[in-house]
Order: structure tokens, then C-alpha cells, then sequence
């Protein structure tokens, strides 16, 4: 993940990176300068030979990346793209909140060969609850031309799919059919990011809104005639429960595959967890003077290589443990103990997996036979 820029056209109020707990994008550069492009790109490059790496995918991030501009976008990924010529394939993708993506903007990142994410949660006045503008302004009608534009026949060849964050005051059969109305080629619902410190909203103490939430969609998507799109979560957790492993940081015990270079070098970890406490992506490495190996012995991404052995006590014992994973890192966080929790989605989570499990077992069992 490159950290192209670090301010942003929106002031969304769950927003991670400046709501809560760390502030380190006032101290950084606002663009990333062409000085640190390079060592990150001199980087990767060593990495990717000293790994034999057939292909690396690097996301450009912000902030709001398209802040960049087209001329500096085209800069950063002619950089990248050259240095890693003739070592590794090279995979782009770009996320956005999707409002200063016009056509000419549209145009360049499709030559670029970037895949363009792009961030709604679901009807008008939902989504503009949550995703305005500094002045309070919705973001929505912005957000729509640019999915009109993306969802145009000569340019879904970049179009990656939509990011919702999840809000259970929102009906979510209306969010997933204004979402499946831009036809994107996949889904990403997410968990908003809360933590035991900052815990999520609730009516009560044990309710699982959130799942329920993810449920109702959940069936309307698994019993639809024909899949209108993926949806990773739910993709996951089937996989998971079906033997196989995850490719989501919401579930499962895959190792953590990620790395973020922030605009002023810093090679940090997934940033979400920004959301725990100031500091806690830091890893002490840059790539002005480090390796990116030199991330891999931080406790934090040690962590996130051991799989069960990094589980609280009391996930370790629990029957889901390997499909859920313990959720999201940064959803574990709690003061005096760090990550070593369950999720503080916990009770979402299970509700959502055991159902997933009923519906999937149950239709195994009518193409097998066998019991359930």
C-alpha cells in the first residue's frame, strides 16, 4: 500500500486516519515526494529478487489519492513500473472516494492499467450520514457520476469494485441494491473500525446488529438465482469453513501480507490500525535507510505470522477460532494488553458464521445426501 497522499477531500466521522486515535498524517508530507517514490520502488524491486516473487499488487492510498493529481499519479506509477520491469509482474489498484474521479482522470488511471476501488455506503441520504465534506456537504451525487462513468462499457476493464462501511440504521437490502445498482464486479462490507477502548455502537451490551445486518444480505445474495457480484467477506468466510483460507483481514488466521510506505518513507503496518492507539503501525523501518525485510521482526507482524498461537486464551478454545480468526487485528485492541483479545465484534462475528455454516451445510447435504 503507497501512501500517494496523506490529506483527503472528505470528512467521513468513522474515518480511521482522522478521527482517531493516531495523528501522524499532520507531521507527514501532504504528497509523497518523488525522492521517497523512488527508494520505495528500489525497494520492492530488492525485495521482490531477494523473494523470487512472480508478482506484487500495490495499492495507491491515501488520504485521497487522486489529491495527487493525474501528472503526479502518472509520475508515481511510471516509477514503480519501471523499477520492477524485468523482475516481477506488476499489479495497481487505486482507492477512492470516488469524488474527483472524472473523465479525464478516469482516462489516465485506465491507461495507467490502475483497478479503481471506490468507497459508498449505500442510498443518498446513508451514505452522506457519514461521507461529507469538510462543510457538511454530501459526497454522494459526486460519487455517482463517477460510478456512471466507471460502470461504462470501455471502462470496466478498471473497475475493481465498492468499499461500504457497514451502519446498521441503514436498511441493508436498500444499501445492497444501490450498491449492486452500479454493478460493481465485487463488494467489500466492512466492520467499522472500533476497538474494547472505543467499542462500536449498540442497543445493548450482547446485541449482534452488525451481523444481523450482514445476514440479511448474506441470504439475499447466497439464494439469488444468479450471483450478481462477489462479496470478499462472505467468499471468505465460506472458503474458511470449507477448509480453505483467507484472502480478508475480517477473518481467518492467513499471515499478514500487507505492507504500508507512508509519504515520508515509513514502512509501517495495515493502517487500520491507526484506529488502537497513536504509534501502533509504526515499525521503526523506512524505506530511506531499511530493507522492507526489516519490518518482518516487529512484534506486531510476528503476531500476525503465527496464526493460533498469537489467539487470547480464551479464543483458543473456541470452535470458530480457525474461521473467524479472532476478526479484524485492529477490532482486538485494548489498553494494558494490547491485541491479544477476542474481537470486539466477537458476538457479530459468530452469529454470522454460524450462519453462514447452517446455510452451507445444509445445501451440501441436499447435493450429497449425507447428513447434516
Amino acid at each position: 500500500m503507497i501512501k500517494v497522499h496523506q490529506r483527503c477531500n472528505l470528512a467521513c466521522d468513522y474515518c480511521y486516519m482522522y478521527t482517531m486515535s493516531d495523528q501522524s498524517w499532520r507531521t507527514r508530507p501532504a504528497v509523497m515526494p518523488p525522492e521517497v517514490v523512488r527508494a520505495a520502488a528500489g525497494r520492492i524491486r530488492e525485495h521482490a529478487r531477494a523473494h523470487r516473487l512472480d508478482g506484487v499488487r500495490l495499492i495507491l492510498h491515501g488520504g485521497e489519492p487522486l489529491l495527487a493529481g493525474r501528472e503526479g499519479l502518472r509520475s508515481i506509477v511510471g516509477t514503480l513500473r519501471s523499477a520492477l520491469a524485468g523482475t516481477c509482474a506488476v499489479d495497481f489498484g487505486l482507492q477512492t472516494n470516488g469524488v474527483l474521479l472524472d473523465e479525464a482522470m478516469l482516462g489516465e488511471l485506465r491507461s495507467l492499467g490502475v483497478a479503481i476501488g471506490v468507497s459508498l455506503d449505500g442510498p443518498p441520504a446513508d451514505n452522506d450520514r457519514h461521507r461529507r465534506r469538510a462543510d457538511g456537504r454530501g459526497s454522494y451525487a459526486a460519487v455517482h457520476r463517477a460510478l456512471t462513468l466507471l460502470d461504462r462499457p470501455g471502462n470496466r476493464s478498471a473497475y475493481a469494485g465498492l468499499l461500504c462501511t457497514i451502519d446498521p440504521d441503514t436498511d441493508p437490502l436498500e444499501c445492497y441494491r444501490t450498491l449492486l445498482g452500479y454493478h460493481p464486479p465485487a463488494i467489500d462490507l466492512l466492520f467499522p473500525h472500533a476497538n474494547w477502548e472505543q467499542p462500536p455502537r449498540r442497543v445493548t451490551e450482547n446485541d449482534t446488529r452488525y451481523a444481523d445486518w450482514l445476514v440479511t444480505i448474506f441470504d439475499e445474495w447466497y439464494g439469488a438465482e444468479r450471483q450478481a457480484t462477489r462479496i470478499r467477506l462472505f467468499e471468505a468466510v465460506i472458503n474458511l469453513l470449507l477448509g480453505g483460507g483467507s484472502r480478508s483481514e475480517q477473518v481467518g488466521l492467513s499471515p499478514v501480507a500487507v505492507a504500508v510506505i507512508e509519504s515520508d518513507g515509513a514502512v509501517e503496518q495495515e493502517d487500520s490500525l491507526k484506529s488502537a492507539y497513536d504509534g501502533a503501525c509504526s515499525t521503526g523501518a523506512n524505506v530511506l535507510t531499511h530493507e522492507l525485510d526489516a519490518a518482518l521482526t516487529h512484534p506486531g507482524i510476528v503476531a500476525r505470522q503465527i496464526g493460533e498461537r498469537a489467539l487470547a486464551d480464551a479464543c483458543r478454545p473456541c470452535e470458530l477460532r480457525r474461521v473467524c480468526g479472532a476478526g479484524h487485528y485492529a477490532h482486538r485492541y485494548r489498553r494494558g494488553d494490547g491485541f491479544r483479545n477476542p474481537s470486539v465484534y466477537c458476538a457479530d462475528l459468530t452469529r454470522l458464521i454460524t450462519h453462514v455454516h447452517r446455510r452451507v451445510a445444509a445445501d451440501l447435504a441436499r447435493l450429497t445426501g449425507a447428513p447434516q
